[in-house]
């Protein structure tokens, strides 16, 4: 392929669209050609500061026929993200014998099987390094570098805007204010569910097991707890117990299932994965025979994300062919078996701490430590318990009880306490 100009068509020319085409110029590859970029709008586009980086004389489009249906193009870039009409448009791409180059997690962690199919079937590559961590070389580093190691845990720190949401509370910022700030920073969207819900790190949770640990889950069987109710209150007591909070997806081979669960958990702060901060994305593998690998680096921005898309396509260009690492689909569970951290609001009254350990007790949960703090007002008193590790369907179902209590003021906040299990697992 490098003895001729590989010619590359754009679907999207957003933040990170343009980034490409920026960061695509300033490799002075001359054999690599945007040709053709295709987005609604394009006016307005093709006249923005940022078109610059786009070759004299590329077609401007907003039918995206152009691009799937011309006979000129060799690999199409995609950039737009979500799963239709983009996955019927990829296809068109691989049967007319197209490179694909995405950073489109919804659609690998969907899709992804069956699009890898297609794509060996004409003869072609599809490519997709920047759908996990942007700019952090994961998905490559796993697929080429750890091939030869047999993983049997992820865990990590996917998402750029939890993390940023809360390693800003960490340092006493509100919830709400701070994610009015990710907002105006573009980290987070005007609807920011797919976030803060977990969604997003759900999908990307996906698309890592399926390199890492061979296994193919579907996105919704994986469990997903918001971060919205996490407060400064949870920080407090977190750091008393020696711990901070992350949103933290985490899949791991148990036998012939696999344990996973995105959500906010409380991290020890001797782990790797409490020094994240900011938009930083981390995730730790943990390999049989190589042990742990850690990737750290910033994940959100289009610069960053455009460094992988780029490198997808220069790998491309180069002729290079990626580790075919076969998966298959396995059964997912979300009842993890750990310590967890429970914390309380409650209208002060007699016999409370008794409750609560009564309903621990019922379903043969033991109590590890319960903490709290004076200077709070007797109508919403915050206090927390930690339990000894215990399966969380357990938990759920004294949980349940606890809801019901009328000294409750509002629903428990319930999260994992990370434990890093290093035994070596066959």
């Amino acid at each position: 392929m490098s003895e001729k100009v590989l010619n590359v068509g754009l679907l999207g020319f957003g933040t990170v669209g343009s980034s490409f085409a920026e960061v695509l110029a300033a490799s002075g590859r001359m054999d690599i050609r945007i040709t053709h970029v295709y987005n609604r709008g394009i006016e307005r586009k093709k006249t923005h500061e940022r078109a610059k980086f786009v070759p004299t004389g590329a077609v401007w489009t907003e039918n995206v026929d152009d691009v799937l249906a011309s006979p000129d193009i060799h690999l199409v870039v995609e950039l737009m993200g979500g799963l239709d009409p983009i996955e019927g448009w990829l296809r068109t791409a691989l049967n007319a014998g197209k490179h694909v180059v995405t950073a489109n997690k919804q659609l690998i962690a969907y899709r992804g099987s069956d699009l890898f199919a297609l794509a060996a079937s004409k003869g072609v590559q599809l490519l997709y390094g920047a759908a996990v961590a942007g700019g952090v070389p994961v998905i490559p580093g796993m697929s080429q570098g750890l091939s030869g190691d047999k993983i049997t845990r992820i865990s990590g720190i996917v998402n750029g805007t939890c993390n940023f949401i809360l390693s800003s509370m960490e340092t006493g910022a509100d919830y709400g204010e701070v994610l009015k700030k990710a907002q105006a920073a573009g980290y987070a969207e005007a609807n920011p569910s797919a976030d803060v819900d977990g969604f997003d790190a759900r999908a990307k949770l996906c698309v890592l097991s399926r390199i890492a640990l061979r296994a193919e889950i579907n996105p919704d069987d994986v469990p997903a707890q918001t971060i919205s109710h996490v407060s400064a209150i949870d920080f407090a007591y977190a750091k008393e117990l020696g711990c901070t909070v992350r949103q933290v997806s985490r899949a791991q081979l148990d036998g012939e299932k696999v344990s996973a669960r995105v959500g906010p958990m409380l991290v020890p702060t001797t782990s790797p994965i409490a020094w994240s901060h900011g938009t930083q994305n981390m995730v730790v593998t943990s390999g049989k025979f190589g042990g742990d690998v850690v990737f750290s680096g910033h994940g959100a921005g289009g610069h960053p994300t455009a460094v992988a898309v780029t490198s997808d396509v220069l790998a491309i260009a180069e002729g290079s062919a990626g580790v075919r690492l076969p998966a298959h689909k396995v059964q997912v569970s979300g009842d993890v078996l750990a310590p967890h951290y429970l914390r309380f609001i409650v209208k002060d009254s007699p016999g409370i701490v008794a409750a609560i350990a009564g309903a621990l007790a019922k379903v043969g949960i033991n109590i590890d430590s319960i903490l709290q703090h004076r200077g709070h007002t007797g109508d919403r008193l915050p206090f927390v318990v930690t339990t000894e590790p215990c399966l969380s369907s357990t938990l759920e179902k004294a949980i349940a009880d606890m809801t019901k209590m009328e000294f409750m003021v509002e629903p428990p906040q319930v999260m994992q306490i990370l434990v890093v299990d290093d035994r070596d697992t066959d």
